[in-house]
């Protein structure tokens, strides 16, 4: 922008020479000087994009600000449904804390949690796969979450699944030593859950077993032999096994 001082006493000659010099500056900052490109017209446009972009950030930062409040109203209504037994709908109003707080990066611990408090739901109404499913959603976003490892591990010795219930009681250990309670809550399941782990590997070992020998039998059969006509020994030295063939 060109300022013109005022004069005290103008001329009309005066007068006329400046208006000529201030349309020939204004056509030089148009064109970006004598035959050049609109320079001053593309300053401008880049002041103008500046500005709004700091505006857009603003807008963004007030938006997401929006969402993290309703996510957390939302998440406490979810509370309120919790402890008054309408875990239906509690985990809706989560399901929607979760909506709200999607991809707001200030939002992981409200996400966290909302994760977790859905594992409870599901966990009141028996739906165990569920609830580790929304368990290991919460310890994606925070690995360390002590209440989230305890819940998966009690889902997962529900579901009978005593090795991934084993392996998150000693997470906790590892993640929590100086929380005395919850490592010997820990320790204490894991002394239960080991053996239920080594039963049921057994179990599964000789089921293996049975469907192999089911396996066999049918395909030595159509010569006359089952896997009966197959014996293992094995060598108390080397561990190995060797198989022989009698009738």
């Amino acid at each position: 922008m060109v300022v013109i001082e005022p004069e005290t006493e103008p001329c009309a000659a005066g007068i006329l020479e400046s208006e000529k010099a201030v349309a020939s500056k204004n056509a030089e900052e148009t064109t970006g000087g004598p035959g050049g490109e609109a320079s001053g017209s593309s300053a401008g446009n880049e002041m103008i994009s500046d500005e709004d972009v700091f505006e857009d950030a603003l807008d963004e930062e007030q938006l997401e600000q929006r969402a993290l409040a309703q996510a957390n109203d939302m998440k406490e209504e979810g509370n309120v449904l919790y402890r008054a037994g309408n875990y239906e709908e509690a985990l809706e109003k989560y399901r929607l804390a979760l909506q709200f707080a999607s991809e707001i990066t200030s939002s992981l611990e409200v996400r966290s949690i909302c994760h977790a408090n859905r594992a409870v739901c599901y966990s009141k109404l028996g739906k165990y796969e569920d609830t580790t499913k929304e368990c290991t959603k919460a310890l994606d976003l925070n690995p360390s979450y002590l209440k989230a490892l305890l819940r998966r591990g009690e889902a997962h010795e529900k579901l009978q699944h005593f090795d991934e219930a084993i392996a998150d009681m000693k997470k906790i250990i590892e993640l929590h030593p100086s929380d005395v309670q919850s490592r010997r809550e820990a320790e204490k399941a894991i002394r239960r859950l080991e053996p239920l782990a080594a039963e049921k590997r057994e179990k599964l070992k000789d089921e293996m077993i049975g469907k192999l020998k089911d396996l066999g039998n049918s395909v030595l059969g159509r010569f006359g032999m089952s896997v009966d006509n197959f014996k293992a020994v094995k060598d108390p030295n080397t561990g190995s096994y060797s198989v022989s063939f009698q009738r």
